[in-house]
Parts: structure tokens; C-alpha cells; sequence
């Protein structure tokens, strides 16, 4: 979370959640609860991209989405 602007989603009773992001998690829920991990991984892949990641950051942070809590994991 630490490159989260907001610190992390929000829970129901509007207080923070450090397990999701912002992007992802707001008011207690997913903001996109139909995402798959192979979406998730292609946004974090062009996003990376947009902002000019090196490729072994991208591919290490790809790798790790489908162990996220999120997944079952």
C-alpha cells in the first residue's frame, strides 16, 4: 500500500482496509468484483508500461497477483 496516495480502500464504515487498494476496494466491496486474475494482470502490465517500469518489476508483480488474498490464495 505504500504507493497507494490513499493508504489502502475503505471498509463499509468508511475506515481504511490496508489489504486492498483504493483502486480496487471501496465502501466494503470490489469495485470490479467480476475481475479475473488474468485481467488484473494484463491492467498491471499496462499500467507498469504507462509508466515506464523496467520489465523484471512488471513481470515480478504479474507473477504475484494470482497469490493475492483477493484469489484465494
Amino acid at each position: 500500500m505504500k504507493f497507494d496516495a490513499e493508504g489502502g480502500g475503505t471498509n463499509a464504515d468508511g475506515s481504511t482496509n490496508t489489504e486492498y487498494c483504493s483502486h480496487c476496494y471501496k465502501e466494503g466491496s470490489f469495485t470490479d468484483p467480476d475481475l479475473t486474475v488474468e485481467q488484473m494482470q494484463e491492467l498491471v502490465n499496462q499500467k507498469l508500461t504507462e509508466v515506464g517500469a523496467p520489465a523484471y518489476v512488471a513481470n515480478a508483480a504479474i507473477e504475484g497477483i494470482p497469490s493475492l488474498k483477493r484469489w484465494g490464495s
